[in-house]
């Protein structure tokens, strides 16, 4: 059973939120907060799996209380719910180690998408968010693309391949197919990969694979020696 924080400051929105995700199998709402600094204290209290925390409530606001649990409870994944007017603060929270965003007017079954990846360890983007990351970040310094491509550059063959797979937003399932290994390969891959490019999450290493892209290409693919193989 994935036990589910629910941090929103409107109640309408909470209990509309609650009433979608417990209408979904293996999913129970634990705990409910008003406001960041009781979401993480509910976090805490209830050994909460997956907080979805609304970016704008009084007091203690999403993005701190997201600090604060990333600090205090690391194992506990964080979904934003977020709206369009909000773009200023998604990079902020994808910096501080959010799992995934989901915008509030999202459908149904979105919402519940997004609780069990960041469960499963993926990450999940509402399309309209990962639009408007991109966005922000396309007028990346040359500083940042440099020091992108130079960390994945020192990767091993399988790791940069399997780094190039997390940018595309692949579950480690679809990773596993496509390279034909075993999913629990891919998952040892992944964490290699994490380790190495000094991320905390896959959202934060997809972000720099594509920020490597964006300047120069990756010297990473083919180097001589014994090459890992899938």
């Amino acid at each position: 059973m994935i036990r589910v924080l629910v941090a929103e400051d409107e109640p309408l929105m909470t209990a509309g939120i609650r009433a979608v995700l417990e209408s979904a199998p293996g999913i129970e709402v634990v705990a409910e907060a008003a406001d960041g600094r009781a979401a993480v204290d509910a976090a805490l209290r209830h050994r909460v799996d997956v907080a979805l925390l609304d970016i704008r409530m009084p007091g203690m606001d999403g993005l701190a209380a997201l600090a604060e649990l990333r600090r205090r409870v690391p194992a506990v994944r964080v979904v934003i719910l977020t709206s369009f007017g909000d773009e200023p603060n998604v990079h902020r929270a994808l910096a501080a180690g959010a799992s995934g965003f989901v915008l509030k007017n999202c459908a149904p079954d979105e919402l519940v998408r997004a609780v069990r990846a960041a469960h499963d360890g993926d990450a999940y983007l509402s399309p309209p968010v990962t639009r408007t990351v991109l966005g922000m970040l396309a007028p990346a310094e040359s500083a940042r693309r440099r020091d992108a491509a130079e960390r994945l550059a020192a990767l091993a063959p399988a790791e940069h391949r399997v780094a190039l797979l997390l940018a595309e937003g692949l579950s480690n399932a679809a990773i596993a197919r496509r390279l034909a290994m075993s999913e629990s390969s891919v998952k040892t891959y992944v964490s290699r990969v994490l380790a190495k490019l000094g991320c905390d999450n896959r959202v934060q290493a997809a972000l720099l694979v594509r920020d490597a892209a964006a300047g120069a290409p990756p010297v990473a693919a083919d180097r001589g020696g014994a090459a890992e193989r899938p």
